[in-house]
């Protein structure tokens, strides 16, 4: 698992705001793996996973003011694939927090193909039409 997040330049979407976000994102992703492998206590983990939700949030907030502001046409379709990453990682963190799940191999894996996926299908998908705006 080691290197399981990462930052490689091929995720960079080249808007720098928004690749600076997802270098935060992927480092908390990996300092949530590093305390889950450390077998750190339950509030240690807990504690990452809500920074790495909230900061999840507020990135998704911020990428979809860019979408807003140069008339991103797929914005609705865009949001909704925000709202439904962020509603699946709460789920967890609250099944988390209950004692419900524990951190596991797919919890780390399921983030990391959220993290890529999202980058490299929908977010790409957003660099030539606001650069094109923006011009």
């Amino acid at each position: 698992m080691v290197g399981m997040f990462e930052w490689h330049e091929s995720y960079a979407i080249g808007i720098g705001s928004i690749d600076a976000q997802h270098q935060i994102l992927f480092q908390t992703a990996s300092r949530l793996r590093d305390a889950m492998l450390a077998g750190n206590g339950k509030a240690a983990v807990g504690s990452i996973l809500e920074r790495l939700l909230k900061y999840t949030e507020s990135h998704f907030a911020h990428e979809e003011r860019l979408m807003q502001l140069y008339q991103y046409p797929h914005l609705a379709a865009h949001k909704a694939q925000h709202e439904a990453l962020a509603r699946q990682v709460r789920d967890f963190h609250a099944k988390f927090q209950s004692g419900q799940a524990a951190m596991t191999v797919q919890l780390l894996q399921f983030l990391k193909n959220w993290l890529v996926g999202h980058i490299k299908e929908s977010d790409l998908k957003l660099v030539p039409f606001i650069k094109n705006k923006a011009a």
